[in-house]
């Protein structure tokens, strides 16, 4: 039967080692770090993360234009991997009025499923070229939790690696300390006894 004594690294004992000490003041920094260091790295990085997403958003929002267009031409074709998008998967010739410049025709994302002349909406750079939408607040958002909770996470492993290290460091300097214990110790009970 086991007896689970708490606390019993912090009173004082003669069965007390030094690595008994610091390990109990790293178990309590570890505790700390972990509840209080690591959620508020996470709230740090999240913030700095959502103060660039929407500037980014913003400046996005400010360069595109949003105009409809109708789809010309064939069926639309698949684009490659690398080019596509989840939402449009497919590139299609299109065509617009735009006020001042009259009739425009250039290649576009298009949802998939998209025939020759049902109208579409499709985003414009300030130098024509086809581009995403920017950014909603959702994906805003989406970004600032993912970096807030990676941030934490990243901080809790590396708190989490250094108490591995330092269990480490503390079992080797007790082995240490309990060879120079039994060299000191062991010759008294190995001696025959007359």
């Amino acid at each position: 039967m086991r007896i689970r004594v708490r606390g019993w690294r912090w009173r004082r004992n003669p069965l007390r080692r030094r690595s008994d000490i610091v390990e109990a003041w790293t178990l309590l920094v570890v505790g700390v770090l972990l509840s209080v260091v690591a959620p508020l790295a996470g709230v740090a990085a999240g913030l700095h993360a959502h103060d660039r997403a929407r500037t980014l958003a913003a400046t996005q929002r400010a360069e595109r234009h949003q105009v409809r267009a109708v789809v010309i031409g064939d069926t639309p074709e698949r684009l490659s991997a690398v080019e596509s998008e989840r939402e449009h998967p497919y590139r299609a010739e299109v065509r617009w009025t735009e006020p001042g410049k009259g009739v425009r025709t250039a290649w576009a994302r298009v949802p998939a499923g998209t025939r020759a002349g049902e109208s579409v909406s499709v985003w414009f750079d300030s130098r024509g070229r086809n581009v995403a939408p920017p950014p909603d607040d959702a994906a805003v958002w989406q970004h600032t939790i993912t970096v807030g909770l990676t941030a934490a996470g990243c901080t809790a492993t590396v708190v989490f690696l250094c108490h591995a290290v330092e269990r480490r460091i503390a079992l080797r300097h007790r082995l240490a300390e309990w060879e120079r214990e039994w060299a000191r110790t062991g010759p008294r009970w190995t001696q025959p006894r007359t």
